[in-house]
């Protein structure tokens, strides 16, 4: 299933992990856990935020691609299912058919 993951780092930590050097490989790491089609990196209330846009197969994946933003970067974590546009287009399909 396609997801959103958005990861808030709290400043502090945030430059902590960049003055000792650490942000560049945490980022290489979640990039190539994750594989996402899409990376976007900005701020939200202030924070640093990244957003992975990602296929998630299976629910027991989330410690492994979850747990390295808690731990190494102490983010507020969030994680929800999106679509796409065709996606949309095919549930509503669905719906207007009443199957």
């Amino acid at each position: 299933m396609r997801m959103v993951l958005k990861a808030r780092i709290p400043t502090e930590t945030g430059n902590e992990v960049i003055r000792n050097g650490g942000l560049p490989k945490i980022m290489e790491s979640a990039l190539a856990a994750l594989k996402p089609e899409a990376a976007y990196f900005t701020l939200d209330d202030g924070e640093r935020t990244a957003f992975f846009y990602f296929d998630m197969q299976e629910s027991w994946q989330m410690p492994t691609l979850l747990e390295s933003f808690f731990m190494d970067l102490n983010a507020q974590v969030s994680l929800q299912p999106v679509m796409t546009a065709d996606d949309l287009r095919t549930g509503l399909g669905e719906l207007m058919s009443g199957t």
